[in-house]
C-alpha cells in the first residue's frame, strides 16, 4: 500500500501561534509534571476531537485535566473568550482570535502549544503509562504517513469534491483522489482490527476522526451518487462502527456539536447527498 507523505492538517495551514514542547526533564523548560498541564478544547472541531480521544485512551484526567469548550466559539472572530486571558498573557497586546485547542501551563499561566499534532504526541510521549503507547516504536513513520493520507487524500479531496466555488472538473478530480485513498484503505483494512498493529495506534484515531468529518461534514456537500460511492467499502465503515463503540472514540462524539459548528462556518451549498449518513454514530457511540 502506498502512502501519502505527511502534511498538515488543514486547520494548520497557517502557521500555529505556539509550538512549545513537554519535555523531559527540567531543562526543556516545559518538562513533564502530572497536573501541571491543562488542555482546553471543543470535541466538535476535528483537532479538538483527536486530543480528546488520545486523551481518554491514555487515561489523563488527573495527570492533565481537559476543559471542554462549546461547538461554536462565542467571539465574531473565531475565537473562544474564555481563552482570551490565556492568550493575552503568553503575548504582549495579542490581537488575535483565541482559538482552540490549547494545552496550557498552570503554574505560569501561559500557553505551550496550540498545534494538535505536537500536543498529541506530548501527551503521549511524556504522560503515557502502562506499556501502552499509540506512537510505537518503529512505526512513527507509517503513522505520519497516514496522517498525510487522511489530511489530503480524505479531507482535502473531499473539500474540492464538495467545493461550490470550483468547476465541474475540479469536483471530479477530488471525488477521484479520495475515493483512490478509500480504495487503498480498504484493501489495508480487509482482515485486520487496526491500521498498524494489534492495538490501537494514532493512525486509528486520525482516520477515524476523519471519516466522522467525512460522513458528518463534507457528505453534506456531496450529490448521492458520490456518497453511494464513498458509503461502498464495507470493510472501512465497520472498522470505524467499531472504533465508535470503544469508549475513549464514542463518549467524545458531539454530533449535534458538529452539525452547529459545521453551519455557523460553512459558506458551501448544501446538496443531495445531505439526506442519508453512511453510519449512524450515535446508534454505535458508547457513551
Amino acid at each position: 500500500m502506498t502512502v501519502t507523505p505527511l502534511a498538515a492538517h488543514p486547520s494548520d495551514l497557517s502557521s500555529p501561534a505556539f509550538r512549545g514542547r513537554i519535555g523531559r526533564d527540567a531543562r526543556s523548560g516545559h518538562y513533564a509534571v502530572p497536573g501541571r498541564y491543562r488542555l482546553h478544547l471543543s470535541t466538535a472541531s476535528p483537532e479538538g476531537l483527536r486530543i480528546a480521544v488520545t486523551h481518554s485512551l491514555l487515561g489523563l484526567d488527573t495527570v492533565c485535566p481537559a476543559t471542554f469548550l462549546p461547538a461554536v466559539p462565542d467571539c465574531p472572530d473565531g475565537g473562544h473568550s474564555a481563552l482570551r486571558p490565556l492568550y493575552e498573557a503568553s503575548v504582549h497586546r495579542y490581537t488575535g482570535p483565541a482559538v482552540a485547542p490549547v494545552l496550557s501551563d498552570d503554574w505560569s499561566g501561559r500557553i505551550v502549544s496550540t498545534h494538535a499534532p505536537d500536543i498529541m504526541r506530548d501527551l503521549a510521549r511524556r504522560f503515557g503509562t502502562g506499556g501502552f503507547s499509540l506512537y510505537p516504536c518503529g512505526a512513527e513513520s507509517e503513522i505520519e504517513a497516514f496522517e498525510g493520507m487522511c489530511v489530503q487524500g480524505i479531507e482535502l479531496a473531499a473539500q474540492r469534491a464538495g467545493s461550490a466555488g470550483g468547476g465541474q472538473a475540479e469536483r471530479e478530480a477530488g471525488l477521484e483522489a479520495l475515493l483512490e485513498v478509500l480504495g487503498a484503505l480498504e484493501r489495508r483494512l480487509a482482515g485486520r482490527t487496526y491500521l498498524i498493529r494489534d492495538e490501537v495506534t494514532a493512525a486509528d484515531v486520525e482516520l477515524w476522526v476523519a471519516l466522522v468529518q467525512l460522513d458528518t461534514v463534507h457528505r453534506n456537500h456531496l450529490d448521492a451518487a458520490a456518497v453511494q460511492h464513498i458509503a461502498g467499502h464495507p470493510a472501512l465503515w465497520a472498522y470505524a462502527r467499531r472504533l465508535t463503540a470503544h469508549p475513549a472514540f464514542g463518549a467524545h462524539l458531539d454530533l449535534d456539536g458538529i452539525e452547529r459548528r459545521h453551519h455557523a462556518r460553512c459558506q458551501g451549498l448544501e446538496a443531495a447527498g445531505a439526506a442519508v449518513q453512511i453510519l449512524d454514530w450515535a446508534a454505535h457511540a458508547i457513551r
